[in-house]
């Protein structure tokens, strides 16, 4: 991975801001679910997000994309701003040609996969490439083999998602983002629909994206992952940010008692 240097809360102070996120808040009805989360993501960070089920993670990384529209805040990507408006008390985005172009810099990783079923491998692969971006199939079809080869599926790629075992399926969804050349890539607990004999494998490649200087935020109860791949860890609660570091510091003696709580979980 670059090397960055990381100041007192664990967020690199040089590089370009490849996602920055101000105040974001999100509610369901009365619910609250984010409560004003703010962050920024430069150049070849991998910040893993941690937190018990319902603490706002997932919801978080959705409304980054757009899945969910934010109440309240502000997101850029790459420096620039997605323009929101209210219309009928809600707020809503103002040019949807902007929101798919920006969704485009946004590879999603998702816990199903959502592969398309009808479509073989390297099809679910070129489709972004070819029918968002409009380049050529020939093109996006060499493109789309280097990087089924890259995650270790090459050898199916005339295969069908139903032929797949999970981690395939996971390793062809990372294919698939990547086709899209993006600028940040967020995973939403990529291992957690995996058998424990295949998560090894999702883990690796995602290891190789961030040792390659890939911007990554990564919702995750891997704590290996955690602890030995990312450069800034983030430990949310209720919905805000209650831990925020640099892995050594927090899986040191740094956190909250609810982070120290938390990863005595899982062992840490």
């Amino acid at each position: 991975m670059t090397p960055t240097t990381l100041n007192q809360t664990g967020t690199t102070m040089a590089g370009t801001t490849r996602l920055s996120v101000r105040n974001i808040r999100k509610s369901f009805g009365t619910h609250e679910v984010l409560r004003g989360i703010s962050l920024d993501a430069r150049d070849g960070d991998v910040i893993s997000l941690l937190g018990a089920s319902g603490s706002g993670k997932s919801t978080f990384l959705r409304c980054i994309n757009l899945l969910e529209i934010a109440d309240h805040g502000e997101i850029s990507v790459d420096g620039e701003l997605i323009q929101m408006e209210q219309r009928g008390g809600k707020n809503v985005p103002a040019n949807r040609r902007q929101v798919d172009r920006i969704r485009s810099e946004l590879g999603m990783v998702f816990q199903s996969f959502n592969l398309w079923s009808h479509m073989t491998i390297l099809e679910n692969v070129i489709e972004g490439p070819v029918h968002v971006l409009r380049r050529p199939r020939a093109e996006c079809i060499a493109e789309a083999e280097v990087l089924l080869e890259k995650v270790g599926i090459a050898e199916k790629r005339n295969a069908y998602p139903a032929h797949l075992s999970g981690g395939q399926q996971q390793r062809a969804a990372i294919a698939r983002s990547l086709a899209m050349k993006p600028k940040v890539m967020l995973f939403d607990e990529p291992t957690s629909a995996l058998d424990p004999e295949l998560v090894g494998e999702v883990l690796r490649v995602m290891r190789s994206l961030a040792e390659e200087g890939m911007t990554m935020l990564v919702v995750t109860h891997e704590m290996s992952f955690a602890r030995n791949v990312s450069n800034r860890v983030i430990f949310m609660k209720s919905g805000e940010i209650d831990s925020d570091g640099a892995p050594d510091q927090l899986f040191g003696s740094g956190g909250s008692p609810s982070f120290r709580q938390f990863i005595g979980n899982f062992g840490g």
